[in-house]
This record gives C-alpha cells, sequence and structure tokens, in this order.
C-alpha cells in the first residue's frame, strides 16, 4: 500500500509538527483545523522550525522550500476524505475523535488508513466506531515531533497485517524509530512517564519539596534533561490529568489515582506553558516556581 498524501487533523503543537516532519520527508500534506487562524500559525510554526533546522546545518534551504510547498491547508474535513493516510491530532477528548471520523467516513476512499496520534485512549473502542477497524491503527508521535525520534504505533485489536506494515514503514521513512506497543491505557511511555510526573506533584503536594527543588533532584539525581514538574509544564497540565484518569479508569489502580493538586491547577486554567502558568509562571523574563 503506497502513501502519497496524508491528511492531518488538527494544527497545534502536535499536528503542525507531524505536518512538517511529513513534508519534510517528501510526503504530499493536506492539514486542516477549525479556523483559518490556527492553520496561518501552524504554517509560521513550521517555517520557523525549518529554519532553525537549516540554520544548524540539518536540512538544506532547498529541502525547506519544497516542504513549505508540499503542505496544503484546508478548513473542511472532509476535504481529507481523498488522503491515503489521515492522521487525527485533535484534542485528547474521546468524543471529539469519536466525532472527527464519523465526520470522515462517508468522503474516505476504501483504501485509506486512519490513525489517530492519542496519548492514551483505546485505539480498538475508537476503530470501532469506523467502517474500517482493519484499517486503524494508534500512530503516537512524541513532542517536539521535528525533534523526537520515537513512535509508538499501537494495533487494535480489528488491525491487520498489511495496515501494520504499510505504518511501520512509513516510520522508517521518516526517519524515526518505531516501538510497537500493544492497546493498553497509555502505551508504553506514557504508562512509565505519567505516573512519574504525577507522583512528584504528589511530593510537592506533601509538601517533600518544592517545585524547584524536586526538578533539580531528577535532573542532578537521575540525569533528567528536564525536571518532572518543567515536563508537565511542557506537555500541559491538562493532557497530564486526562491520561492519568485514562490510566485510573482503565487499569482500576488506585496507584494511578491523579494528585489533587493537578486536579486543582487544571481546574484554575493554569495549564503550563501554553496558558503562561503551571507549576512555573512564565510571564517574566524567567520562569519562577508557583509554590
Amino acid at each position: 500500500m503506497e502513501i502519497r498524501l496524508v491528511g492531518v487533523v488538527g494544527a497545534g503543537q502536535m499536528g503542525n509538527g507531524i505536518a512538517h516532519v511529513f513534508a519534510l520527508a517528501g510526503y504530499d500534506v493536506l492539514m486542516t483545523d477549525i479556523s483559518e487562524e490556527s492553520l496561518t500559525k501552524a504554517l509560521q510554526t513550521i517555517e520557523k522550525n525549518l529554519e532553525r533546522q537549516v540554520s544548524r546545518g540539518k536540512v538544506l534551504a532547498a529541502d525547506k522550500r519544497a516542504a513549505m510547498e508540499r503542505i496544503q491547508t484546508t478548513l473542511k474535513l472532509t476535504d481529507l476524505g481523498k488522503c491515503d493516510l489521515i492522521i487525527e491530532a485533535a484534542t485528547e477528548r474521546e468524543t471529539v475523535k469519536q466525532a472527527i471520523f464519523e465526520d470522515l467516513l462517508p468522503h474516505l476512499k476504501p483504501t485509506t488508513i486512519l490513525t489517530s496520534n492519542t496519548s492514551s485512549i483505546s485505539i480498538t473502542r475508537l476503530a470501532s466506531r469506523t467502517d474500517r477497524p482493519e484499517k486503524f491503527m494508534g500512530f503516537h508521535f512524541m513532542n517536539p515531533v521535528p525533534v523526537m525520534q520515537l513512535v509508538e504505533l499501537i494495533r487494535g485489536i480489528a488491525t491487520d497485517q498489511e495496515t501494520w506494515d504499510t505504518l511501520h514503514e512509513v516510520v522508517r521513512k521518516l526517519g524515526k524509530t518505531a516501538a510497537s506497543a500493544e492497546d493498553f491505557p497509555a502505551f508504553i511511555v506514557n504508562r512509565i512517564l505519567m505516573p512519574m510526573i504525577n507522583e512528584a506533584v504528589y511530593t510537592l503536594y506533601e509538601g517533600v519539596g518544592s517545585v524547584k527543588s524536586i526538578d533539580e533532584s531528577l535532573k542532578l539525581g537521575a540525569n533528567h534533561p528536564m525536571g518532572p514538574l518543567e515536563l508537565a509544564d511542557f506537555i500541559g497540565l491538562d493532557t497530564c490529568l486526562a491520561i492519568m484518569n485514562v490510566l485510573h479508569e482503565g487499569l482500576a489502580d488506585t496507584k494511578y489515582r491523579p494528585c489533587p493538586l493537578l486536579t486543582k491547577y487544571v481546574e484554575a486554567g493554569w495549564l503550563g506553558r501554553k496558558t503562561q502558568r503551571g507549576f512555573y509562571d512564565y510571564r517574566g523574563e524567567v520562569p519562577v516556581p508557583t509554590r
């Protein structure tokens, strides 16, 4: 099965990164979102990130120009029906993802592969709401997409071998590494990463350490490039909470109970870098811990 035209649903942080790497690898990309402003901002972000790669000698200027020319945008979700592969990269809410796939279904080619960039939601359940569960997979990129080398490939219970083989080859052409994950809550990376972040929030909540001491301890004591609370702000506290809820509900184990302090920050709208406040306040020149 040959993939030439790739549809990306969602032009946010993950969507524009996915469009970036596919266009750079030679695929034609059609990206959609609900607002023209989001699409314009995404194209600006892609161009800025490609220019950064050019300045570092990782990408040729000619390849940057060619990549930008391969990316088209549309406000009509149904325009993606002609794509060979569609990657849904909308918000981490199952009802939103289901609605997107339901709207797409009448317009798809019979051979179109559907995928979701979900970081935790059941692939089998999402696939079951479509007319092609055998051509449905989890296609989970890491953030930031142009930098991170891993892609988690998650089979649903009905995913066929041809679909698996096709996406494995796509990952290879992107110059990334595929990790095969079974369809259980949060897959591999977030099954391990999110409880660590949640435990760091509990450590703050219980007064064991401050934001600064917790992050410094993991950076200097465990050689992590970023502290867990700093990383949570980068990911988005709403996303962290959503994944912890999926783990807690899906595995029914109290060790995955989201920390009440994480819930409180999300209730306050302090979601991290994207809202300028989370465990750090980013409104000044230097991030300042909020606790």
